[in-house]
């Protein structure tokens, strides 16, 4: 199976934060944060397999800012590292002050996806192929922390 560079499944998820999105304090909710992660991580592996994708884990994810309502939030993903039928991928986020043009990274997370055929069984992915420094050393820590996640994984009750 031939290979797919990068830059073939970098994607970019733009949303308003709205009041409907907010907690007391008048912030963007951290569970809305992560459904945006969870989209954006999709898109890319959705990219990559042009097939069907569900979402098998997402490690920690750090809050560094909080999000304004009002703000842009803007979410980059792309793939970093398949492992025959699963893939990882990559999503951070930045907000955008719309008055003032202002950018902050918030968040970054990793996620794993599973590529499904039309009878909800797992299928071999093609290899990700990084071109830049930043996307091969993406790729060598993906393989670390996939065998971190395998670790936990044996580690896990049931």
């Amino acid at each position: 199976m031939d290979g797919k560079p990068v830059r073939e499944s970098i994607s970019t998820y733009s949303e308003l934060a709205l009041p409907t999105d907010a907690n007391l304090l008048g912030h963007v909710l951290g569970g809305k944060v992560m459904h945006l992660v969870d989209l954006a991580g999709a898109l890319a592996a959705l990219r990559h397999a042009r097939n069907p994708v569900v979402t098998a884990s997402v490690d920690y994810m750090n809050f560094l800012h909080p999000v304004r309502i009002g703000e842009l939030m803007v979410l980059y993903s792309s793939v970093n590292r398949v492992f025959r039928t699963s893939m990882e991928a990559g999503v951070k986020v930045f907000v955008e002050n719309m008055i003032t043009g202002e950018t902050r990274h918030t968040s970054s997370a990793y996620l794993t996806f599973v590529a499904l055929d039309s009878a909800g069984n797992r299928i071999p992915l093609a290899p990700v192929i990084p071109e830049t420094e930043d996307e091969k050393r993406r790729f060598e820590e993906a393989g670390e922390r996939r065998k971190y996640r395998l670790a936990m994984k044996a580690k896990a009750p049931g």
